[in-house]
């Protein structure tokens, strides 16, 4: 940075922010601000999948359209994620974050204004693009604002409320749904939102680097958005399409070609949307890989908790939200924990022995059965959420980190791509899976129980079903029948469960090995007191 910059005659050391005046670009208080709006965008990933059945209900929707209300949001998210954070760095976080804020708490409203569906998938992908506007904002304020030693801490309670968020969307969701309606669970954003606008006007400061971004890569957005798209929307139909599929390869060799595409023309323009000689950092590029593994491990295994605690154990969803307390719990107490030791130590160490608790936690859960009681499932859900918590905050730290302060969105919205394709491959490739294990063993189990065998047509059907968990008991079926085709279809299951924690847990060991090339980032000082206008 140049000797003749304000800030640089003000503060030599760039690591220790300049002397505040009120309440604008208060670190602590820029936390808080932004962590409002993160938990809006955290809460609604997971909240809305309680609201699907009574939308359902209500509209008259058939599974397909309930489908898009959550593909709709995700496609948005993942696929913009990287150019909003490159908005961010041309314009400034401060304007980015405000501006998702106000645009998801709307188009929130006018969800619970809808009485069509095509105008709820229609909302929920405004949802996705203005979330993704706000999403790497936020980390670009907190690595801006926080000095060097400070930043891990931040980020460790960023991804408390994160954890908390996700983890509590199935809860509060719940109690909305049954106590007031499925509207209430959009209506709830708008006074978030509200007291999450009037926070950042009054809180947040912007800042933007010396060599900030001053044109744009059009070309790169659209080659970038197309491979995101052909990568994840394969990724989301696999389950319908099948894997053999020509449609399912065809979308995947696109976005290998569009990634190819993107990737040269990058090496040539002036001001590319994601310079490469980032990914001349071993450890940003370590730190990437392991957000997407990590998120493979995470959500593909979460994914199948869900039909375990509902249709295998008869759960309500705020029971299943309850049960998995003890890992949202180790995520909240161990975020921030998690963000001092990686101050102390380094990245690496944590990281490391993060993904191997991940691992082992992962393979304890592979041998849940039907009849496993809480205080197992309290132990490996509790020991996995200890797991996770330095790896949310040290690969973030670790991508961010080692990005120029210049790119903080980018690597913001890096991160946040690389845990919504980690988590789409982990669902995808875990229930391809589940489905594989279910194939091969439902009709060997279906017959040593002494059922009577399926016509072939009737065969797909009752397969997909136990896929989730779910008991195909056809109505008037006498009680001794009713009983075998339940156990089958739970010991089917839960196989077919242990079969993908254990690929899960392999992903989490290949995950602790890419962690040894992590380190501290490397541009980290570069934070606080750069670049205030």
């Amino acid at each position: 940075m140049s000797s003749q910059t304000p800030v640089a005659d003000a503060a030599p050391d760039l690591s220790v922010p300049e002397p505040r005046k009120g309440l604008r670009g208060h670190p602590w208080l820029t936390l808080f601000s932004v962590a409002i709006g993160v938990m809006m965008v955290a809460l609604d990933g997971t909240i809305v999948a309680i609201a699907n059945p009574a939308i359902k209900q209500d509209l008259g929707a058939s599974l397909a359209d309930v489908q898009w209300i959550t593909n709709g949001y995700m496609l948005a998210l993942a696929v913009s994620l990287i150019t909003a954070g490159k908005l961010g760095d041309r314009f400034g976080h401060r304007q980015t974050f405000l501006i998702g804020i106000l645009g998801f708490a709307a188009a929130s409203g006018a969800i619970g204004f809808s009485n069509e569906v095509a105008l709820v998938v229609g909302f929920r992908v405004l949802q996705g693009l203005f979330g993704a506007l706000l999403m790497p904002a936020a980390l670009g304020l907190l690595r801006a604002t926080f000095p060097a030693e400070k930043l891990n801490m931040a980020i460790g309670i960023w991804g408390m409320v994160i954890g908390a968020s996700t983890a509590g969307g199935p809860i509060v969701g719940g109690l909305l749904v049954e106590h007031v309606s499925w509207q209430s669970v959009f209506f709830i954003n708008v006074p978030v939102g509200v007291l999450a606008l009037v926070l950042g006007l009054v809180i947040l400061k912007d800042h933007r680097a010396e060599n900030a971004p001053r044109s744009f890569d059009v070309p790169g957005i659209v080659l970038l958005s197309g491979a995101m798209f052909c990568l994840i929307w394969p990724l989301i139909k696999a389950s319908e399409w099948g894997w053999g599929d020509m449609k399912t390869w065809g979308f995947l060799i696109g976005a290998v070609v569009l990634f190819v595409l993107f990737a040269v023309l990058e090496s040539k323009v002036r001001e590319p949307l994601i310079p490469l000689r980032m990914f001349r950092s071993l450890p940003l590029t370590a730190g990437t890989v392991l957000m997407v593994l990590m998120a493979f491990a995470f959500m593909g295994g979460l994914f199948f908790v869900t039909f375990y605690l509902q249709n295998v154990h008869g759960m309500t969803p705020v029971d299943s939200g309850l049960h998995l307390l003890p890992l949202t719990g180790m995520m909240i107490v161990g975020s921030p924990l998690a963000g001092a030791l990686i101050t102390k130590l380094g990245p690496r160490i944590p990281l490391v022995g993060g993904m191997v608790l991940t691992a082992v936690a992962m393979y304890g859960m592979s041998g849940l059965d039907t009849n496993s009681s809480t205080g197992p499932m309290s132990l490996w859900f509790a020991l996995l959420g200890l797991g996770l918590a330095p790896v949310m905050v040290g690969a973030t730290e670790v991508i961010v980190g080692n990005a120029p302060l210049e790119l903080s969105g980018v690597a913001g919205g890096l991160q946040q791509a690389a845990m919504q394709v980690g988590g789409s491959l982990g669902t995808a490739v875990l229930g391809a899976v589940m489905a594989s294990r279910v194939d091969s063993e439902l009709p060997t189990n279906w017959k040593t129980a002494g059922l009577p065998p399926l016509p072939p047509a009737q065969a797909s059907q009752v397969s997909d079903a136990v896929s989730g968990g779910i008991a195909p008991v056809p109505k008037g079926t006498p009680p001794e029948f009713a009983q075998k085709i339940t156990a089958v279809a739970h010991d089917t299951f839960v196989s077919g469960m242990g079969l993908a924690f254990t690929v899960a847990c392999g992903v989490a060991i290949v995950a602790a090995v890419v962690a040894v090339f992590t380190k501290r980032g490397a541009n980290a000082e570069a934070g606080a007191g750069v670049g205030h206008i």
